[in-house]
């Protein structure tokens, strides 16, 4: 900006200096050659005073001119008083009358060099001025240009300090009218997108600690009950706990997510891809078989030391799987292919999507007009809070797939 700004001010001052200073050339120039022929015309009416009336016309009779008539004389001659150049010279020819006759002509002249040079000098002075106003229109637009742009470098400084996280920054006054409106209303903003954040954060920690405890119980309830040796019971009972150690999981995964500074996943919190896909079918093969469907689960050639992320590959897995359950048909598979640095969870039904295939990751957007519109798009972030991508690779049959990025067992690959 500061650049901008200076090409700004210097444009309009060479500009202002052009058509101030080509015009002031020339009028000098016009002003010199005038002033120079209006001496010389003194200086011969002057000596035309002393011309006596016995002189002939047509001879040289005084001072150092021509000695016969040229153009000018013979104009002068005629009655009228000449001023122009002759030979290189300004010349001047002033007709002397006596007894309504022209009795003679006095001429005065002077080398047109010496205007010239005085023209020169005149044109060099009017150079340095110009030069001297183009310079000083560079110093104050430089110093205009620092006092514009450093606010808004303070400005453009605080959005970047917003972005990395630091919601409490605000941009600081400045003694620009205009610059400090834009930083009224941008604190405002930031102000109002900070109450927001706060909000939902206490929203979601207060869900999670408000659910952290029913479940607690549920969980030592259920525990509780499988030490009695209840055998009718025992299955029921086991599979509710297992439910709740699901819900609890999911409930700290989603309370994570929430945090953008824990989002990513530690090593701590990865597993065996064969694992995850063998927990995957072991959860949903029921609820599939409930409804008269298959669900098929194949993890290829992936090598038993590639990790990824457990918790929330699992999640977003289980997106994909009810959402096919609900909205899809047919057999469902769950297929993994090994890309290297990265594995592919390649989820497909019989089924066909319809519709902006774009869309249906927006929060909200339900194509059928059932459902909440939330699944999808929280699958989305759960895979890109651990670096992976979601996306739908096919409407017919339809097949999301999952890209995650993988650790390898470092002991296993030494071995």
């Amino acid at each position: 900006m500061r650049q901008r700004v200076v090409r700004v001010a210097l444009t309009a001052a060479l500009v202002a200096v052009v058509l101030l200073a080509v015009p002031s050339a020339l009028a000098i120039r016009s002003s010199l050659y005038a002033g120079q022929r209006d001496t010389l015309e003194r200086a011969a009416l002057a000596g035309a005073v002393h011309v006596s009336p016995d002189y002939a016309t047509g001879r040289l009779r005084a001072g150092d001119g021509p000695r016969t008539g040229v153009a000018p004389i013979h104009r002068a001659l005629g009655g009228e008083l000449i001023r122009g150049r002759s030979g290189g010279d300004i010349v001047v020819a002033v007709p002397v009358s006596h007894a309504e006759q022209v009795i003679g002509v006095v001429r005065a002249s002077s080398p047109s060099d010496t205007v010239q040079d005085r023209i020169l000098v005149a044109w060099a002075v009017l150079l340095g001025v110009a030069a001297s106003a183009v310079a000083v229109s560079v110093l104050v637009a430089r110093r205009q240009a620092r006092v514009l742009a450093a606010p808004l470098e303070d400005l453009s400084q605080h959005c970047r300090a917003v972005t990395e996280g630091d919601l409490t920054a605000r941009a600081a006054p400045s003694s620009i009218a205009e610059i400090d409106q834009v930083a009224n209303t941008h604190n405002e903003m930031l102000h109002t997108l900070s109450e927001l954040l706060r909000h939902e954060r206490d929203f979601t920690s207060n869900v999670s600690h408000q659910l952290r405890t029913p479940i607690a119980g549920l969980q030592l309830a259920l525990e509780e009950g499988l030490r009695h040796d209840d055998t009718r019971l025992r299955p029921a009972m086991t599979e509710a706990l297992a439910t709740t150690l699901r819900l609890h999981h999911t409930v700290e995964e989603l309370l994570r997510l929430s945090r953008p500074r824990d989002r990513a996943p530690t090593s701590a919190g990865t597993m065996p891809a064969a694992a995850l896909v063998r927990e995957v079918r072991e959860r949903w093969h029921g609820l599939f078989a409930l409804d008269g469907r298959r669900l098929e689960c194949d993890v290829g050639e992936v090598p038993s030391d590639v990790r990824v992320a457990g918790r929330p590959v699992t999640e977003v897995l289980g997106i994909l799987l009810d959402n096919a359950r609900v909205h899809g048909q047919g057999t469902v598979e769950v297929m993994v292919r090994d890309l290297e640095d990265a594995l592919a969870f390649d989820v497909s039904d019989e089924g066909r999507i319809e519709g902006e295939a774009s869309r249906l990751f927006d929060r909200g957007h339900t194509e059928s007009g059932s459902g909440t519109g939330i699944g999808l798009a929280l699958a989305r972030d759960l895979a890109a809070a651990v670096g992976g991508r979601l996306s739908l690779t096919s409407n017919v049959p339809a097949t999301f797939t999952l890209l995650v990025p993988v650790r390898r067992d470092d002991n296993q690959r030494g071995a």
